[in-house]
């Protein structure tokens, strides 16, 4: 079923926003903040789901084409978005557990579980199945 929205609106939207394919890191991080604001929103309106399809789809195609996850393990795909967010092993303390286990996990020594798992997802804004 295709909802009918307002083109003033959206267009409005558009101009405000400015979506283009995604070229940089950076521009990647900003959509990434749009799509998290609208994503919350409790109330989005037609014209909004709208922006948010095509900015979903802006940064897939750019995490598809710069994240080439083929093959990856679980602890490779989280030491990559741990240097790729500039954060450090302490920043997971809390989210996967101690110090002592997220060092573990970090180090390969300890596999990641379900529930790590989900909370890894959160933290990082991707899917959980990636650390599964």
């Amino acid at each position: 079923m295709t909802l009918t929205f307002d083109k003033n609106v959206y267009g409005s939207l558009l101009v405000e926003i400015q979506p283009k394919v995604v070229e940089t890191e950076e521009e990647n991080e900003k959509y990434l903040e749009i799509i998290e604001k609208l994503m919350a929103e409790k109330n989005r309106t037609p014209e909004q789901d709208a922006l948010l399809d095509l900015l979903v789809i802006l940064v897939e195609k750019f995490e598809d084409e710069h994240y080439q996850l083929g093959g990856s393990t679980p602890q490779s795909i989280l030491l990559h978005l741990i240097e790729a967010r500039d954060f450090k092993q302490e920043d997971l303390i809390g989210v996967i557990g101690s110090r002592g286990v997220v060092s573990e996990v970090v180090n390969g020594k300890r596999g990641i579980s379900k529930a790590q798992a989900k909370a890894l997802g959160e933290f990082f804004h991707v899917s959980p199945e990636l650390f599964i």
